[in-house]
């Protein structure tokens, strides 16, 4: 691991972004509320807070950071037959908090998949990506989607 402990704990933040495409009728169901297995998003929320506590457990190497904040927002795009998810997460600590993110949303991604893919085979998990990182030495990270 990285050596941190020279290191001022101080404000970080990261967001993150991903989506999955699926069916329109996949989509529709999630919409509803009315899917076989549950609250899909309301699921998946828990399942992307939960990853994010675990990150350290499951990339090597990574220090384990206390979260002090987490949302994860789901936006369904319908021409896009998409959910995309958005995660933020928040810490005061000595190394940056986008693992967390990244892991959050990925996770979440993938248990709208588990959840769906008795009625839908053909969904695709895509585009996640870091759009902004605050605190730390090198500052703030915003990206440019331009």
């Amino acid at each position: 691991m990285v050596d941190v402990s020279a290191k001022n704990s101080n404000k970080r933040s990261a967001v993150v972004s991903g989506a999955i495409s699926m069916e329109p009728a996949t989509l529709a169901k999630i919409r509803q509320g009315n899917h076989k297995k549950g609250d899909v998003l309301g699921i998946a929320r828990i399942a992307g807070i939960m990853a994010a506590k675990q990150t350290a457990t499951l990339i090597p190497l990574c220090h384990p950071i206390p979260i002090e904040h987490i949302n994860i927002d789901f936006q369904i795009i319908d021409d896009k037959n998409q959910v995309k998810c958005i995660v933020i997460i928040e810490t005061s600590s000595k190394t940056g908090i986008e693992m967390e993110a990244l892991t959050a949303t990925q996770i979440a991604l993938l248990t709208i998949y588990d959840m769906c893919k008795a009625v839908d085979k053909k969904m695709i998990i895509s585009d996640i990506k870091l759009l902004e990182k605050h605190g730390g030495k090198s500052g703030i990270f915003i990206r440019d989607e331009g």
